[in-house]
């Protein structure tokens, strides 16, 4: 799913192609629409919800195997042992199958997942493609990446060693905020271009641009 047309794209290239013309720093910039498929998570809650459904069976024992008087042609029937377990395990499984059909669709997925969780898993993806696109691929060692999650709205500055061992990692939080500030009014471009021009003046206030620099890393934006 693109989030951003061609001319946004273009403008985002050119932000980074601007603050790297002012620093040693190599900035890669992503926009993913999610980080992870939460697999775990939906399974995690279906059966959640099916453990309930179960532990809801007992209080509602004589009328739900009075519905099901018609199995045996409407005739009162003495249920056994081994006709309520597998009734119980039936309705276990429906309600575990119904669960997990229900958070397939992508908006009920996403809003069941714990905050906590897309935080992590933004994390983690984030410092993934990093170590896939920037880190260690620059001469210094002075990558960067801007990651922005749409689905988890999550955004994430991961940096190369050269960097953290000079820049704090809350000096990001300007860039952080320029860039919430602009998606909360559902303008991504100008957001990444903000955090960009942020993230370019802390660069080239500690990693000034050589006269023998060159650029070593894409200035495109990446959507995933």
């Amino acid at each position: 799913m693109a989030y951003l047309s061609a001319e946004e794209h273009v403008r985002v290239s050119a932000a980074v192609a601007a603050a790297e013309a002012r620093s040693a720093g190599e900035i890669v910039t992503i926009v993913a629409d999610r980080s992870d498929g939460y697999s775990d998570v939906a399974l995690a809650w279906a059966a959640l919800f099916a453990f309930a459904v179960l532990a809801l069976l007992p209080f509602v024992a004589d009328p739900l195997l009075a519905l099901l008087a018609p199995l045996h042609g409407g005739w009162n029937v003495e249920w056994q042992a081994p006709g309520i377990l597998a009734v119980a395990a039936a309705i276990g499984i429906a309600a575990f199958l119904l669960a997990l059909a229900v958070l397939t669709v992508p908006a009920i997925r996403f809003a069941a997942i714990p905050g906590r969780i897309r935080t992590d898993r933004a994390e983690e993806r984030a410092i993934e493609l990093f170590k896939v696109g920037a880190e260690r691929r620059t001469h210094g060692r002075t990558g960067i990446l801007i990651y922005l999650s749409m689905r988890e709205h999550r955004a994430e500055i991961v940096a190369d060693e050269a960097i953290t061992a000079l820049v704090a990692p809350e000096i990001w939080g300007e860039a952080m905020a320029a860039l919430l500030a602009e998606l909360k009014q559902g303008r991504i471009a100008e957001g990444m271009i903000a955090a960009i021009e942020r993230v370019g003046a802390v660069l080239a206030e500690h990693f000034p641009r050589s006269g023998n620099d060159r650029n070593e890393l894409p200035d495109r934006l990446i959507e995933l």
